[in-house]
């Protein structure tokens, strides 16, 4: 454990020398907006969640915009997840990269967990990663499909174990950038005794807070979807879920067996034709 530590303060210490979206039109709170997504290969039809009303009053605003007629699934990776919603990626040439393309803002991220989760069928936010975007923000525009796959029990057992140590992982590496400068100075006088020293401070401060915690544990309910329907659990509490599908949960399965190039395009583009909300 000491020797993970003593890394994590070695990298610190070298590491020192990247809208406003339209409003739900029914003032009914109780009322989930449903929108139809038709593409090339079947129809999909996803309802939104009022939990996170910015995600969906935004998806909601393009899909009424028009935003998205002509866009691709243009990255699938089976037994994880499909993704579409690039603007650049309409009447994108074959071979070209896809996946940077925004409408210029991106939403505050809206975390409703563990209410809702990565199991399959979630509708949620791509977004850029941790290092340019630490608020975990979501694209503008950006979303995916879970597909992800089944877990036994073991399984997320060793899940719930990995995410508990990442706890104490990321307490012990918030009070090392503390003393990011303190640890910069010692390394660069050679000063091992002291960086023990307080490497061992730091380990105790950090066990000390985790263990005024509750240890991380899945609930019933993310047990019960993973290890039937499945999803992805790594994900939770990363990306914000923003609704789920419906139905045509086949035709999400098809996209995702869909043949694909290196950067997971798929060979065969699959095509966005419309997305309409639909009325009650």
């Amino acid at each position: 454990m000491k020797r993970n530590f003593i890394v994590l303060l070695t990298i610190l210490a070298c590491a020192l020398t990247g809208c406003k979206p339209g409003q739900k039109k029914d003032g009914d709170m109780e009322k989930e907006t449903k929108l139809k997504i038709e593409t090339s290969v079947g129809d999909i039809i996803v309802k939104l969640y009022n939990e996170t009303p910015g995600h969906r009053d935004n998806f909601i605003k393009l899909a009424e915009e028009g935003t998205y007629e002509g866009t691709l699934f243009h990255r699938v990776i089976k037994d994880f997840m499909i993704q579409a919603g690039d603007p650049e990626s309409k009447n994108a040439p074959k071979g070209k990269m896809l996946g940077a393309g925004d409408v210029g803002y991106t939403v505050p991220a809206e975390f409703v967990y563990p209410k809702y989760f990565h199991k399959k069928g979630a509708l949620s936010a791509a977004r850029q990663g941790d290092n340019v975007n630490p608020k975990k923000e979501s694209s503008g525009c950006q979303f995916y499909i879970v597909t992800g796959k089944v877990y036994n029990d073991s399984t997320l057992l060793g899940m719930e174990q990995q995410m508990n140590q990442m706890r104490l992982n990321n307490a012990f590496q918030a009070l090392a950038q503390k003393h990011a400068k303190e640890i910069y100075k010692m390394r660069k006088a050679g000063d091992q005794e002291g960086l023990m020293n307080l490497q061992d401070s730091l380990i105790a401060q950090a066990e000390a807070q985790v263990a005024g915690e509750p240890e991380f544990h899945f609930t019933p309910e993310q047990v019960k979807a993973y290890t039937t329907v499945g999803g992805t659990p790594h994900l939770d509490g990363e990306y914000t879920v923003f609704g789920e599908v419906l139905e045509g949960l086949d035709i999400v399965d098809r996209i995702q067996k869909v043949k694909t190039d290196r950067s997971d395009r798929p060979e065969e583009d699959v095509v966005i034709k419309k997305v309409t909300v639909l009325e009650d």
